[in-house]
């Protein structure tokens, strides 16, 4: 992870970090772009695109290669014997794809919480405190 711009020793400019959803992708899922779904796929299908990459895959019109890494993932979690050769190109297309740790870095993505949600969230889960008068005369009783 980079350090803060305060923190930094050369304070030169450098390519900003692209900020993705905590919350991952939120949006319609697109279809699948190939011809036939083997089994499996489209359940991984979906569960790929709530990742918070899938925002830029979405912008950037990425579901061909997505559709791909599915369908190599899943050959790959098959445990094939032909699929030995598919296990490199599938990390790096979850390199490519920005599916771990070390690939969103490279990228300069990183994925943070949206604070405006939470903070609207935090407002509406705690009710408003509430005075309430008491008698001075129950207190002493109590």
């Amino acid at each position: 992870m980079p350090k803060p711009a305060e923190q930094r020793r050369r304070r030169n400019a450098t390519v900003p970090m692209v900020q993705l959803p905590l919350e991952g992708y939120s949006g319609d899922i697109p279809e699948w772009p190939l011809q036939i779904a083997h089994p499996g796929e489209i359940d991984r299908w979906n569960t790929v695109w709530r990742h918070p990459a899938a925002v830029l895959w979405k912008q950037q019109r990425l579901e061909l290669i997505v559709a791909r890494y599915v369908r190599d993932c899943l050959k790959v979690e098959a445990d094939n014997k032909s699929a030995a050769l598919l296990k490199a190109e599938v990390r790096q297309q979850e390199d490519r794809l920005g599916l771990n740790p070390y690939a969103l870095m490279r990228l300069r993505w990183e994925v943070v919480q949206d604070e405006v949600a939470v903070k609207r969230d935090d407002n509406v889960r705690q009710p408003a405190r509430r005075l309430r008068a008491v008698d001075p005369g129950e207190a002493k009783a109590a």
